[in-house]
């Protein structure tokens, strides 16, 4: 049986604990199938891997992109704790998966790390994805106060 979006994204945010407790900033991504099968999960390796490229939304699609073709890839779903940023939207596009289920807004994030941080840039990633010449479905935020937690304390 299918799990809600919201079961999904409880497991995201779980891979975001996981992500923060291995002392990566705290975001986590699952790749489910049109079946409603987890075939993936990655957190965020920035810290650990000493990589600034290593998103959770970056280090699964790198992943998935190993081990499925971009045709199966359009029928999957990616549950992020966190609005993709431009690098990951990016990626998820390429990617060619075609639907993207958030937490925390971008807005909501901005506003807790600092919106005159000059790590910040702040794309909705609606607004990147509607760039590209194919659709991709996002919803969100969903359950953002519970990705919200995940967060508290973490960029004071």
């Amino acid at each position: 049986m299918r799990k809600t979006d919201s079961e999904y994204m409880r497991i995201a945010i779980e891979v975001a604990r996981i992500s923060r407790d291995r002392g990566n900033h705290p975001y986590g991504a699952i790749l489910v199938s049109q079946e409603g099968d987890i075939l993936l999960t990655a957190e965020n390796t920035v810290e650990t891997e000493r990589d600034v490229t290593g998103h959770a939304e970056l280090n699964l699609m790198r992943a998935a992109s190993h081990e499925y073709d971009t045709d199966y890839l359009a029928s999957c779903s990616i549950f992020t704790s966190t609005e993709p940023c431009p690098m990951c939207a990016g990626a998820i596009f390429w990617g060619n998966v075609r639907h993207v289920v958030f937490g925390l807004s971008g807005r909501s994030l901005y506003g807790i790390i600092g919106e005159n941080s000059e790590e910040a840039i702040f794309l909705p990633c609606r607004d990147l994805f509607d760039k590209g010449r194919k659709t991709i479905q996002v919803d969100g935020p969903v359950l953002e106060e519970e990705a919200f937690k995940v967060h508290e304390d973490f960029w004071s």
